[in-house]
């Protein structure tokens, strides 16, 4: 590493970035896995759990005056409120402070409230708890996306940036087993079931934190902030951790960069570079999370009711149908990931995104025809789903590797949380006056209007995504530090 004083700070010429990129698979990165994509299980424990104990909760005995109404309703409102409150504040926070004391701090957050709502004896304790749980898990989406995206592979990144957001539904999975432990009270005490649900959140938030402490700052972010021997210590020690497992040295790497080192860079930067410089970029980021957040409130807002009203399903027996659409969720980033980083990403965000919405309004043709049962209907989510959730999880990829390092973690943020404000806030709003008529055509001009977002969506994806795979984080988006040759000028793709 080459490094020169300039006036405002330094300038330093380093192979960090492609020294990183090109290691091989390890069990240290295994450990980023952990340490880091676990905290998406328990967001879906969070959100299922709420919404499947919601009957529990406002009966008598429970040990908290609340209707169902004010847990589906107020309580949830106020988790989407805090997670994209939290996002933005975070958010900033991550690109300024650096990764790693973010992604500790937001999941002590996350602890600290979801033990708290364990121990809620009135609906405004429970309320102000779910919004700051809420308010860190916010927070983990920007930090942990960032972290992991600049330092695993880019061989790599594709499926495991995939695989590790779409772990929410393995969490979901979880939450909807846990709710049919937690609603039977012939095994648990009515005001006790509910708490101990949200206790185990709290325990397992608790061993990532012990997890996550050896988990290292990214080079990356230290590199851009004037702390490049802590950055080269970093990735000496990842070197030699590899070169041991291995038991030989590791390809050489083929590129360096030149960063001129800053503190800090302004909002007003930031927003210049997301929405002029790269406005197609962000045209793209709209449309992938638009058309997710409305596809999967067109499903799962009011899946429940559903259910009941058209199946007669009982309350205390949808959990088992949700499990079923949960794997589903899960087997898609799991099973397809792998495509994201060999066939491409332009081909495989537009097609998931557009089988998804086409096979959604095939769905809503046969719901209308009243040909499905409830077994059939949720066989059809599950195929839908398994699309539908690949593309939801490449949308977080997406907006965490086309930007600049210094706005990763703000990019992320600001749109997870218009993604969360449009699924979580205008979504019921919408879909809850549909769904909860009992006329079949309602409900199905929902799923229509979830499909045609999602399809709007991968046509947009067909014309602007952006060719990110296997190539490095610097090299989709120059840094905004990065000292350019004399007349050499980026033009983002």
């Amino acid at each position: 590493m080459a490094t020169a004083e300039a006036e405002t700070g330094r300038t330093v010429t380093t192979d960090i970035p492609a020294r990183l990129d090109r290691l091989p698979w390890s069990r240290w990165h295994w450990t980023i896995v952990v340490g880091l994509g676990t905290v998406w299980i328990l967001d879906g424990l969070e959100v299922t759990v709420v919404g499947n104990i919601a009957s529990r909760l406002s009966e008598p005995g429970s040990g908290l005056s609340i209707s169902s109404a004010q847990v589906t309703g107020t309580a949830a409102a106020l988790y989407v409120a805090g997670a994209c409150t939290g996002a933005l504040f975070w958010g900033r926070l991550t690109d300024r402070y650096g990764r790693k004391k973010l992604f500790m701090i937001t999941l002590a957050v996350y602890l600290a409230a979801t033990a708290l709502t364990a121990v809620s004896f009135e609906a405004w304790w429970f309320f102000l708890f779910r919004f700051l749980t809420g308010f860190g898990i916010g927070g983990e989406y920007a930090a942990i996306n960032s972290a992991i995206d600049e330092l695993i592979p880019a061989t790599y990144r594709g499926r495991v940036d995939l695989i590790i957001n779409g772990s929410f539904w393995v969490g979901a999975v979880g939450g909807s087993l846990l709710s049919i432990l937690a609603l039977n009270t012939g095994i648990l005490a009515a005001d006790l079931g509910w708490r101990l649900t949200f206790a185990l959140g709290a325990v397992l938030a608790l061993v990532i934190l012990l997890v996550r402490r050896h988990v290292p700052e990214s080079p990356r972010w230290l590199l851009i902030h004037g702390r490049d021997r802590e950055a080269e210590e970093v990735v000496t020690d990842i070197e030699r951790r590899i070169e041991t497992e291995r038991d030989e040295p590791l390809p050489v790497p083929h590129s360096r960069i030149t960063i001129h080192q800053r503190r800090s860079v302004s909002f007003v930067e930031i927003a210049r570079t997301v929405f002029a410089a790269y406005r197609r970029r962000a045209v793209l980021g709209f449309s992938l999370f638009i058309g997710q957040a409305f596809l999967y409130n067109a499903i799962t807002f009011g899946f429940g009711a559903i259910l009941a009203k058209f199946f007669h399903v009982p309350p205390d027996r949808t959990g088992y149908y949700f499990a079923v659409i949960a794997a589903g969720n899960f087997l898609g980033p799991l099973l397809l990931g792998r495509l994201f980083d060999t066939v491409g990403r332009r081909v495989m965000i537009s097609s998931t995104y557009l089988l998804s919405g086409l096979l959604l309004f095939g769905t809503a043709w046969l719901f209308g025809r009243g040909v499905l049962s409830a077994g059939t209907l949720t066989a059809c989510w599950c195929v839908v789903l398994f699309f539908a959730s690949a593309g939801a999880s490449s949308a977080y990829l997406t907006v965490s590797e086309i930007f600049p390092m210094e706005t990763r973690a703000m990019s992320i943020a600001f749109f997870y949380a218009l993604g969360t404000a449009a699924g979580g806030i205008s979504g019921p709003l919408l879909f809850a006056g549909l769904t909860s008529t009992g006329r079949i055509g309602d409900t199905v001009l929902a799923f229509q209007i979830g499909a045609a977002l999602m399809c709007a969506a991968g046509l947009v994806a067909a014309f602007l995504a952006v060719r990110a795979e296997r190539r490095s984080l610097e090299d989709i988006a120059t840094p905004l530090t990065a000292v350019k040759p004399p007349g050499a000028l980026h033009r983002p793709s």
